[in-house]
């Protein structure tokens, strides 16, 4: 079970989004807590300090009356609960909550522990409150989207329970549970901050660990199934380029192909002397999209890890104002719930993602254009050619989906629009960057999902299930185990959603 004691780690978002472990609060964490809020209390009593007594944003410069500052909490949670479109998916949502409630723990918040105490007990319930897609910008941290959260834990809006969207009233009476009593400045404390953006971001590094593991499967096994040199692939060769990525990328595509039997080695063929053709029948190198899969993923792996370090440190980061100092006794006034760190972050993820997408839909497209493999029948078609159309119809939405992630490739981050009366003159749009880099993750799963199904029927066409890399048969018994080998033309939707699905919900 996970400890909450102010340092997250990727993995503990996995063990408790993914596999629903519970989480517990380290006892110092609550002691922690306390002490920021009835520092806060008494250091408060007579001076002007943001959100407590004065008003918000432009009206910061309104003093509030003491008998009024509740009522102030209350005000700003129900004005800003105000998102709309889609609701945002429950594993989003709950990396979200994690991710405030980490960043609460740290005492430089000043609020009470009660706040992350229900907040810990609707994780572990699993009781999801209802934040919608649309509303932040991303400056004064997630304030729309965070305004829902805060909205739940004061026993008000909406949440979804047991696969059913109801009143958080009605759950909290179901599970016994209390609301939080505003005491202080819950209300800001809860609004402030990057959470919901970066805890999108955490499960969007997430997913592409788990759509780079795919890729790297699929572009071996293409390199099988045409029976490639391996010396694209090669230490020697691969060492000679300076990058982290592309060596790990290479060194993890040697270790698939170790015990196939279908690549094959240059010296065998090309290097011993016996070649007197003019023109050479047989390819002397692949096409990019297998030859030069290393350099094409790369960077993609350099950059995803580039991601993760600052996505976890802005989870360990007090991302509020003002901030609480409880050492220094003391209250800093500044704006570290700005939202850039992630919004740059989220344009970097989407990028090198849509290319991956682009590099699945060209070896797909290498497949099932029989002209260029040279070894299969037109769109692997198995059936009759003419009457039967194979992979055809899969390719369209293959294509359609890669230009709609270039399409969305583009940066967020330079979006900035003044609002809140020119208060927030430059923004970040962090969760709208976040939420664009899920809709481009879930694009790439489509994609992959449309090769890996055409891969298996290649090697079914090819009846080489027992000569590919014993990485390579896993491969093809999993997706086999979920669309059947077709010759007469079936509807292909649902294949292709089933194993979106199980790629989507493997991890190694």
């Amino acid at each position: 079970m996970p400890t909450l004691q102010g340092k997250l780690e990727t993995a503990d978002f996995d063990k408790i989004i993914f596999k629903n472990e519970a989480v517990q609060l380290h006892k110092d964490i609550i002691e922690r807590v306390q002490n920021s809020f009835d520092f806060l209390k008494e250091f408060s009593e007579n001076k002007i300090i943001y959100g407590v007594n004065t008003g918000f944003g432009p009206m910061a410069q309104y003093k509030i009356k003491d008998d009024e500052r509740i009522q102030l909490q209350y005000n700003l949670i129900r004005s800003h609960a105000s998102g709309t479109g889609n609701a945002i998916p429950a594993q989003y949502v709950r990396a979200a909550m994690l991710a405030r409630m980490n960043t609460l723990s740290l005492g430089n918040s000043g609020v009470h522990p009660s706040v992350i105490k229900l907040m810990g007990e609707l994780l572990n319930k699993n009781i999801i409150p209802l934040i919608y897609e649309h509303g932040g910008v991303g400056a004064s941290g997630d304030l729309v989207q965070l305004a829902h959260l805060a909205l739940v834990l004061i026993g008000e809006g909406e949440v979804f329970y047991k696969g059913e969207r109801r009143n958080t009233e009605e759950v909290f009476k179901i599970e016994n549970l209390q609301p939080i009593k505003v005491e202080l400045r819950e209300g800001l404390a809860l609004m402030n901050g990057t959470s919901v953006m970066t805890g999108i971001g955490v499960v969007n590094v997430l997913y592409t660990k788990r759509i780079m593991d795919w890729m790297i499967k699929a572009s071996s096994a293409i390199n099988e199934i045409v029976k490639a040199y391996d010396d694209h692939l090669s230490f020697e060769l691969n060492e000679t380029k300076k990058h982290k990525g592309q060596r790990q990328i290479a060194e993890m595509m040697r270790s698939h192909l170790k015990d196939s039997n279908l690549t094959r080695k240059r010296e065998h063929h090309l290097y011993n002397g016996s070649k007197n053709e003019e023109v050479f029948v047989e390819k002397v190198q692949e096409y990019y999209s297998l030859r030069c899969v290393p350099q094409i993923l790369g960077p993609v792996l350099d950059t995803l890890n580039s991601v993760e370090k600052i996505l976890i440190e802005e989870v360990n980061s007090a991302n509020d104002n003002p901030i609480v100092d409880v050492e220094k006794r003391n209250v800093y006034h500044g704006g570290n719930f700005h939202g850039d760190y992630v919004s740059l972050e989220m344009d970097k993820l989407k990028i090198v993602v849509a290319k991956m997408t682009m590099l699945a839909e060209r070896q797909l497209n290498y497949l099932l254009n029989s002209k260029l493999n040279d070894i299969l029948p037109p769109f692997v078609n198995l059936g009759k050619l003419g009457l039967n159309f194979g992979m055809q119809g899969v390719q369209f939405t293959a294509t359609s989906t890669t230009a709609e992630s270039q399409m969305l490739s583009n940066p967020m981050y330079v979006h900035s629009i003044p609002n809140n009366n020119d208060n927030q003159d430059i923004v970040s749009m962090g969760t709208n960057a976040a939420l664009i880099t899920k809709k481009v993750i879930e694009n790439a799963f489509e994609v992959v999902a449309i090769e890996l199904i055409t891969i298996v029927q290649a090697i079914e066409y090819l009846k080489v299930q027992d000569s590919v890399s014993s990485e390579t048969k896993k491969m093809y018994d999993e997706i086999r185990a979920i669309v059947p080998v077709f010759k007469e033309d079936v509807a292909m939707y649902p294949y292709v959603n089933k194993v979106k699905e199980f790629l989507m919900d493997s991890s190694k």
